[in-house]
């Protein structure tokens, strides 16, 4: 199915416990979205058996997150990238600041109507990219970009496996409608039965 639109970008928080494993706090409306590129990189291994490949594996290594929105509020560029309000309101970045993980979730509208969903459970953004230029005789809007990079997380599924990405697409036949009601009211747990 074709994608035709994209809107609600939200971000939670993340706290890690003293095993690394992430709890995450109440989604956040980040920005309003213009484009997000999601790529992904992967780790494969062949092995070589009578002359020929016999078997490979393929597994997802990290990923790289570029979003670009409308603006970046002084609350989500602290919460993004680790930068400091100082006393005077003034968003103040520095050398040593250490960007915490985020959980990004959004939903993109497929040309049938339908939304599929999306929660990116591990990103950590670098500082945003700044273009400007002057006003010339036709107005060009300059938007913010900012880039970060997907990881597993440590909390494991009820597989024992760690997720770093899930979808859900409205209208699916097996998905509960709770799911996508509740989407973007908290971080998305996947759940399976034995």
């Amino acid at each position: 199915m074709a994608i035709i639109g994209l809107d609600n970008l939200y971000y939670a928080k993340i706290t890690e416990d003293e095993n690394g494993q992430e709890t995450y706090d109440s989604p956040k409306k980040l920005a309003k979205a213009i484009k997000v590129g999601l790529s992904v990189e992967i780790s494969e291994a062949i092995l070589y058996a009578d002359n020929g490949a016999a078997e490979t594996v393929k597994a997802f290594k990290s990923g790289k997150l570029k979003l670009e929105i409308d603006k970046i509020g002084t609350d989500a560029a602290r919460d993004l990238t680790g930068a400091e309000v100082d006393s005077k309101g003034v968003l103040v970045y520095s050398g040593e600041n250490n960007a915490p993980y985020v959980a990004i979730g959004f939903r993109a509208k497929n040309s049938d109507g339908k939304y599929r969903y999306f929660w990116l459970y591990k990103t950590k953004f670098a500082v945003p990219g700044t273009d400007v230029e002057t006003q010339g005789d036709s107005i060009n809007f300059q938007t913010p970009t900012i880039e970060g990079t997907i990881l597993q997380r440590e909390k494991p599924a009820g597989t024992d496996r760690h997720p770093w990405k899930v979808e859900a697409t409205e209208g699916d036949t097996n998905l509960d409608d709770s799911v996508i009601s509740g989407w973007f009211t908290s971080v998305y747990e996947p759940t399976f039965t034995a």
